[in-house]
């Protein structure tokens, strides 16, 4: 299984990026998809999921409202849209695959078996 995010940059406050997370080597649609973000110094942190069928989203305090994951299992792809990016919002993003995860584990990121390599968001203020 490969997972490559991207999308990553260096963005103004107040401005958006698009993560996009490629998954290969595995049937994507039973999979729940994580994000999760690390900034330097600090704990990889739940930012977003999107459960199997892409109907249900779950999402940080920190970030909903701002945040909107979706996904397309026909492409195998997965999206993140970060709108009003602030800089509290400066880390690593990564998504992840997970095949056992319920609601209860949603936001653990042991729950999830596969990652990619994170992209980098910086958000200058």
């Amino acid at each position: 299984v490969q997972l490559q995010a991207s999308g990553g940059g260096v963005v103004q406050a107040g401005g958006s990026l698009r993560l996009s997370c490629a998954a290969s080597g595995r049937t994507f649609s039973r999979d729940t998809v994580g994000w999760f973000r690390q900034a330097p110094g600090k704990e990889r942190e739940f930012v977003s999921a999107i459960w199997r069928s892409g109907g249900n989203t779950y999402y940080a305090d920190s970030v909903k409202g701002r945040f909107t994951a979706s996904r397309d299992n026909a492409k195998t792809m997965v999206y993140l849209q970060m709108n009003n990016l602030q800089a509290e919002d400066t880390a690593v993003y990564f998504c992840a695959l997970g095949a056992r995860v319920i609601l209860s584990n949603i936001r653990n990121a042991g729950a999830y078996d596969y990652w990619g390599q994170g992209t980098q968001v910086t958000v200058s203020s």
